[in-house]
């Protein structure tokens, strides 16, 4: 159980999309849940009653409609927090990582610059943004619906690591990460929990 004052967050990845599951860097592009994606976050309620139970929830979403959809299947209704909004891959938008890397050998978003569009800098500012949001915000949990690197980089964050140790977590479509405390101090409670499809 949480000490007083510390509260739990959920942070559950948006469902499939074409691009997720072909490995297209999606961003600012607003690209709907495939068919499977939307019985993942459906499901995703399920895991979420299991972790949870019922206790009151505050549900935040990315401004994508991806996210948004995601946790309205999940059975929230969220507030869109604009920064929750996915890493931002400039000149990358809607390329796989192979097809950088054909131009930039290597190439990760852990390790090398977006041009046009965020850096690792830009992505700890928001990061820690939102954190401390919440940190200073009203008693209670906080369900975050967002996106993969985004999401992964808010990990790293709540533990005190670099924003790029996000590479040491996954996070795979309407999976759930659940971050907490133990006596004080950040914890990964809960790893990528997958949502049950029937």
């Amino acid at each position: 159980m949480a000490e007083s004052g510390e509260r739990k967050v959920f942070l559950l990845r948006h469902g499939e999309t074409e691009w997720s599951s072909s490995g297209k860097h999606t961003g600012r592009t607003d690209v709907p849940l495939t068919a499977r994606g939307e019985e993942l976050a459906t499901a995703a309620a399920r895991t979420l009653t299991a972790l949870r139970g019922d206790a009151p929830l505050t549900a935040l979403a990315s401004p994508r409609g991806r996210a948004r959809r995601t946790a309205e299947l999940a059975g929230l209704t969220p507030r869109v927090e604009p920064l929750l909004a996915e890493w931002d891959y400039g000149d990358y938008e809607g390329r796989t990582t192979p097809e950088i890397r054909e131009q930039v050998p290597g190439w990760t978003v852990w390790t090398h610059p977006c041009p046009g569009g965020e850096s690792a800098a830009d992505v700890t500012a928001r990061a820690d943004a939102l954190l401390d949001r919440i940190a200073t915000g009203p008693a209670g949990d906080v369900l975050l619906a967002g996106h993969g690197h985004f999401s992964r980089a808010l990990i790293a964050r709540w533990l005190g690591l670099p924003v790029t140790e996000g590479v040491r977590f996954a996070l795979d479509p309407a999976g759930i990460t659940v971050l907490g405390h133990e006596r004080g101090v950040p914890q990964l409670e809960r790893s990528n929990v997958p949502a049950p499809i029937r």
